[in-house]
């Protein structure tokens, strides 16, 4: 009987692998067609930045950088001198945490074709090192009334001066975007990360009240709500802007990080 038993339960064994291997060979095969049709599209029209985008953006969703950094470099072999190249090269190196690199790829597509999104996205990354290059940059986009980016402008010095833990004045750059236009979202996420690391916890939770209250879908918005809710004693409110940006982003990770550390089951 013992026997028996024990060669139903190997059967069984073998039937489930055999299954998984089949549903796992599916899912493989899946990628990898969605990855080859999406290759061969980049090759037959290779002039086409929406396709490149298309690939790229199959890599970054499966977390795959290096694939898609290898895909722009080959593009950027081709033509070296197409400027949105060499944008889609920073922004994936500054996803994958490479700034130096990042700021290259800008400086480069700045020399071939000098427009305020490339500047304005220089100015953030040197304010993120803490050069004052991002101050250089952003008072060149103050000085170029063509350039209509005076909010930008304000918003690299707030972020320079926050990476350089000067607060009060960050915040003061902040209000000046703030005052140019209202619903400028990040503004009020730096201005409220600001007031938090100063410790004003209230302060910071009336600005981010705020940004929800603007735009009621604003999963950052909640999110560190959420954290000055929790200095300020107030756990189950924290609990429920925690519970909204998930709802709004299901892939919230700090949100639910923060949630588990709050003993909530998910």
């Amino acid at each position: 009987m013992k026997l028996i038993l024990l060669f139903s339960f190997f059967i069984s064994l073998f039937s489930c692998n055999h299954s998984s291997e089949q549903t796992n060979t599916k899912t493989t095969s899946h990628i990898s067609d969605k990855e080859t049709i999406l290759k061969n599209a980049v090759a037959q029209f290779p002039d086409s930045i929406d396709i490149l985008q298309n690939l790229i953006a199959y890599y970054t969703e499966g977390q795959n950088y290096d694939a898609a950094l290898a895909t722009i470099t080959n593009a950027i072999s081709k033509d070296s001198t197409n400027p949105d190249f060499w944008d889609i090269r920073s922004a994936l190196s500054a996803e994958k945490g490479d700034t130096a690199q990042a700021i290259f790829s800008l400086q480069k597509a700045i020399d071939i074709l000098p427009i305020p999104s490339y500047i304005i996205s220089l100015g953030a990354l040197y304010a993120e090192i803490k050069d004052p290059m991002a101050l250089q940059l952003a008072d060149a986009l103050l000085q170029a009334n063509k350039a209509k980016a005076e909010k930008e402008a304000y918003f690299i010095k707030g972020l320079y001066y926050s990476y350089t833990n000067e607060k009060e004045k960050a915040i003061a750059f902040f209000d000046k975007c703030l005052a140019i236009n209202y619903t400028f979202m990040e503004a009020y996420v730096e201005k409220g990360i600001a007031l938090y690391d100063l410790k004003k916890y209230t302060q910071a939770s009336e600005v981010f009240e705020k940004s929800i209250t603007i735009q009621n879908k604003f999963d950052k918005g909640y999110y560190y709500l959420g954290q000055c809710y929790e200095k300020l004693n107030r756990t189950q409110e924290a609990i429920e802007s925690y519970q909204t940006a998930l709802l709004i982003d299901a892939n919230y990770i700090e949100a639910k990080d923060a949630l588990s550390r709050l003993g909530v089951k998910m």
